[in-house]
């Protein structure tokens, strides 16, 4: 029996790299860089990379969440199927939970441009990774104002 409909979504991990491993399903291996400093939290989050749900509120599929490292730190990311898939980062830099535009860093799958036009929120397009039966890997920068 499959699970219902919202069970697909918002569901927080830890970041398990065992479950990134060969024949342990799909999944993305995000490779964050450029974290500026060691205060606050890194947020890691997954979504469809579809109209209906990338960015969408509650429609993020899996959220990792860590106290911030300065430099480069590897996530796991399993995701439900083979398809296309967007990933999010925000370094919420005091730890208060709410994004401060002046102060927080974020990332996304395919490094697009973000501009004071798309207000941070690049089209599903060009965010979106391919992820077939593995793992698939991918880099992406952290930018900071």
């Amino acid at each position: 029996m499959s699970a219902p409909a919202a069970a697909q979504y918002r569901n927080d991990i830890q970041n398990d790299m065992s479950r990134c491993a060969a024949g342990a399903g799909p999944a993305l291996i995000v490779t964050v860089e450029g974290v500026k400093s060691s205060q606050g939290k890194l947020r890691v989050q997954t979504y469809r990379a579809t109209s209906a749900e990338w960015l969408q509120k509650g429609k993020w599929l899996s959220r990792i969440e860590v106290a911030a490292h300065a430099g480069t730190t590897t996530f796991c990311l399993p995701v439900p199927a083979p398809g296309t898939y967007g990933v999010a980062v925000r370094h919420d830099l005091n730890g208060n939970g709410k994004t401060d535009i002046m102060n927080d860093g974020g990332a996304m799958s395919n490094n697009p441009s973000i501009n004071i036009f798309n207000l941070g929120k690049p089209n599903y397009t060009k965010v979106g990774v391919p992820v077939g039966d593995g793992a698939k890997s991918i880099k992406v920068q952290m930018k900071y104002m």
